[in-house]
């Protein structure tokens, strides 16, 4: 069975974000992610980790103003300095909370913004966040997202666009976030997509489509990806970003059939 993570950003939010780490573990998951730790204080989340056995899979890069619709900040040229200083803040806390993978979210390209050149500054900030990460044995993860429903001229909305980033990188410590939800929107033929892409992906995320809900709501044949997932020998973390169309623990139908 695949290594099943909660995100925390997007489960159990009728709790308090400290109290969903209990939920997380009662419900039977083993790790968690969270789109940011920054709001809060690294010996805290660490403890509320090491109080309820759970692993820190995976977090995002500081990526902006998230409140303000920012998206991620490393295709900005005017913002190479913050993403930088994001890149070492996040290393703190990856270090505090034992987490081996780190997230980079691109970021929507603004229409002023020639595409030549926001390419060249991604290009330029994910070789020094890998460089980076590298120096302590870190994973960094580049996320396709959907361009068509949740975050329109996103630079990076494909699996396609992300293996074109990872071979001009050219760091062997850089993956591909897969997410189902994101590919299924804009490719389709997730099972066939996996097979091709196994090699270079070192994170999953799933929901369900239309809609981001659990399995069960929506087209994906989530029984027949998870045993693809498992025949094809991902060792990997596969983490449950949806959002519950209920309480959380009423949405795990799909995680209990599988246990």
């Amino acid at each position: 069975m695949p290594r099943f993570a909660a995100n925390l950003s997007m489960l159990f939010t009728d709790a308090g974000f400290l109290d969903r780490f209990e939920r997380a573990r009662v419900a039977g998951f083993s790790g968690v992610e969270y789109l940011f730790p920054y709001d809060h204080p690294a010996p805290e989340l660490a403890r509320a980790l090491r109080d309820h056995g759970l692993t820190q899979v995976l977090f995002n890069l500081p990526a902006g103003d998230w409140d303000a619709g920012e998206r991620g900040i490393a295709c900005l040229p005017d913002r190479v300095t913050e993403f930088r200083e994001g890149v070492e803040q996040a290393l703190e806390y990856a270090q505090a909370l034992g987490c081996r993978q780190l997230n980079c979210l691109a970021g929507v390209r603004p229409g002023d913004l020639d595409e030549d050149q926001a390419w060249v500054t991604l290009v330029d900030n994910v070789r020094y966040a890998a460089d980076r990460l590298a120096e302590w044995d870190l994973t960094l993860c580049l996320e396709a997202i959907n361009s068509r429903v949740d975050m329109p001229d996103f630079l990076l909305d494909s699996s396609g666009r992300v293996m074109t980033l990872i071979d001009e990188v050219a760091r062997d410590n850089v993956r591909l976030q897969y997410d189902l939800y994101h590919m299924q929107i804009m490719e389709g033929d997730l099972i066939r997509s996996l097979e091709c892409l196994l090699p270079w992906i070192g994170h999953i995320q799933f929901a369900d489509n239309p809609g981001r809900h659990q399995p069960g709501t929506g087209e994906i044949n989530f029984s027949k990806v998870f045993d693809a997932i498992d025949r094809l020998g991902y060792d990997g973390w596969v983490s449950a970003e949806y959002r519950p169309t209920g309480r959380t623990e009423e949405s795990l139908d799909w995680f209990r059939g599988r246990g």
